[in-house]
């Protein structure tokens, strides 16, 4: 399974949008795009999982600068989730 980054969406992008571009190179498992919390709004990017790695491979070479929706993405293979990195926010007072 190859999870790939896909950045600089449009608002306006849909799941479908990118699935049917993605499906053109080959089989898409899933596709997720991130919203903001507090607003409901898409945060401009997306992530879309493709099982053969050479299809996967082949999408972000044919799609990097391609255009959806109005705006030119960028796509690229995912990093993994850094698990390691501090939690932020968090708290009130300090128990004495």
């Amino acid at each position: 399974m190859t999870s790939i980054y896909v950045g600089n969406l449009a608002h306006s992008a849909t799941e479908e949008d990118l699935r049917s571009v993605f499906s053109q190179h080959g089989e898409v498992d899933s596709v997720s795009i991130i919203n903001d919390r507090e607003t409901g709004r898409s945060r401009g990017f997306a992530f879309v999982e493709m099982p053969n790695g050479a299809e996967a491979a082949n999408a972000i070479k044919q799609l990097n600068l391609h255009e959806v929706c109005g705006r030119a993405i960028t796509v690229n293979e995912a990093r993994p989730k850094k698990t390691d990195r501090p939690r932020r926010g968090g708290g009130g007072g300090r128990y004495r």
